[in-house]
């Protein structure tokens, strides 16, 4: 298997699981340094109804290419309010170094509680 992890959905293109891969650590390379490989034949699946994504130092335009309505800037990263991460798609909410680019963990961790705290007011107005 190549890619570790599937995001599974429903016929209606809601999320309902994720499809993982258990992973070791290989062989120490010329630097040294061991390297997660993926375990073969250790597929499993998590159950879940929403997903929360971790994505590195700069924005992924594959997020912006496969999800419409979702406005970005001219630098490929996703538009959202800083005091709740709302994205211009409903439901969708993003910070740290996707909405802003490169930039410090603190800034990140603020827009992480700030996006914690939208998806929640969120939440609880569909009750």
């Amino acid at each position: 298997m190549s890619n570790p992890l599937e995001i599974l959905t429903d016929e209606k293109g809601w999320v309902n699981g994720m499809k993982c891969i258990r992973m070791e650590l290989g062989e120490p390379d010329a630097s040294g340094r061991r390297r997660p490989v993926e375990i073969e034949g250790s597929e499993f699946i998590i159950d879940v109804d929403t997903v929360i994504m971790s994505l590195g130092t700069s924005p992924n335009p594959l997020i912006s290419n496969t999800t419409k309505g979702l406005d970005i800037n001219r630098r490929i990263c996703i538009i959202a309010e800083e005091s709740t991460g709302k994205t211009s798609k409903e439901g969708v909410y993003a910070g740290g170094d996707a909405v802003t680019g490169a930039a410090t963990v603190i800034l990140a961790m603020e827009a992480g509680r700030a996006g914690a705290r939208g998806i929640d007011e969120y939440l609880s107005s569909q009750e």
